[in-house]
């Protein structure tokens, strides 16, 4: 795919991915989403991609959904352009992304962050789901994520208000990691993904795999799928080297194995 509106580097083991609409506050039409679903699968299906980073600018990560290609369409043909389905391959990636925020995070840029594992943002940083101030309502996950994130009331507060959160409160509220100088936001969220990339990719994923199965199964369902997923491990390489390390007083090797 020619890729547009996204810009794509690489830092070791780290795929990076910016969005790159500036002029529209880096608003998601949906040429972007194609592009970010197929960039991430992308560095989903590389050996070499370990984690990955999904950010905007200083000023924005995207301030929402680009509102022009949604203006004129009846409920059928958003229906049937299903437009957030495509969205569901992100949520499914094996490797962790992390979140690098600054700015305006509104509406389906909120939704986007939350799709992610972790997010990291600057001290600018807004997060909101303000559709309904334009007569609509989230609908790429943003009434599910936010309160499995923030809780009922506050969740409530913000769709049925459109309120704004700012970084110190969406971390107060534990939507966010850390919070940090806009000069720093990005380098943090590198720097974390580096640190994840660092460990063994096999238990990564499905370390990641058994926390997420935490917000989608009953307590049981979710302590029998870690248990699965644990008792898997001992299988690879990898567990075999790590402890072999950890008794020999070494830096372990890890195969992805």
């Amino acid at each position: 795919m020619e890729y547009r509106h996204i810009l794509l580097a690489r830092d070791g083991a780290v795929g990076l991915l910016q969005l790159n609409r500036p002029e529209v506050l880096n608003a998601l039409n949906l040429r972007l989403m194609d592009e970010v679903v197929h960039a991430l699968q992308a560095y989903d299906d590389d050996d070499a991609i370990r984690a990955m980073v999904v950010h905007g600018n200083d000023k924005a990560f995207a301030a929402g959904a680009d509102i022009t290609e949604m203006a004129d369409a009846g409920a059928m043909e958003m229906l049937t352009r299903d437009q957030f389905a495509k969205w569901d391959r992100i949520r499914k990636a094996k490797k962790p992304i992390i979140a690098a925020v600054s700015g305006f995070a509104l509406g389906g840029g909120c939704e986007l962050t939350m799709i992610c594992d972790i997010i990291i943002a600057s001290e600018t940083a807004q997060f909101g789901q303000p559709e309904i101030n334009i007569g609509v309502m989230p609908g790429a996950g943003g009434t599910q994520r936010l309160t499995r994130a923030v809780g009922k009331a506050k969740a409530m507060e913000m769709v049925l208000t459109g309120r704004f959160m700012p970084a110190r409160e969406a971390l107060e509220y534990g939507l966010v990691l850390k919070v940090v100088p806009v000069e720093l936001y990005l380098k943090e969220a590198i720097a974390l993904a580096r640190e994840i990339a660092a460990r063994p990719p096999l238990a990564v994923r499905l370390a990641k795999e058994a926390v997420n199965k935490s917000f989608d199964a009953t307590l049981d369902h979710g302590l029998e799928f870690e248990r699965k997923n644990f008792y898997l491990l001992f299988a690879t390489e990898d567990s075999e080297e790590g402890m072999k390390a950890f008794v020999e007083k070494r830096k372990p090797e890890w195969k992805g194995k």
